[in-house]
This record gives structure tokens, sequence and C-alpha cells, in this order.
């Protein structure tokens, strides 16, 4: 689920980018970077918990 949270959330980031661009509104255009960022580092804790799991399972 976390991947998924993460996959929507840059998305979400994007979206707020983009339209703080087209509207030259330099806050929203940055919340929307931050939230790419934290979309990004959601997906990669998804990504690490996943072979954190599979290095355990191949151990037992």
């Amino acid at each position: 689920m976390g991947k998924t949270k993460g996959k929507a959330q840059q998305l979400k980031g994007k979206t707020k980018e983009e339209i703080g661009s087209m509207a030259d509104d330099k806050g929203t255009e940055m919340k929307g970077r931050a939230e790419k960022a934290e979309g990004r580092m959601e997906e990669s804790k998804a990504d690490a918990a996943a072979r954190m799991r599979k290095i355990h399972d191949a151990s037992r």
C-alpha cells in the first residue's frame, strides 16, 4: 500500500506544481515539489520494507 500511496502523492504534487507554474504562483509550485518529494520517499520506504521482508523470508 505504501508504494501506491507514494505514487498517488507524487501525482498530486506534480499536479500542484504544474498549476502553480501555469498560474505563476511560486508558493503552490513549491508545495507541489515538496509533495512530490514526500511521495518519492514514501515509495522508497515501501520498496525498502519489501526488500527487508524478502530477505527475512529467505533466511527462514
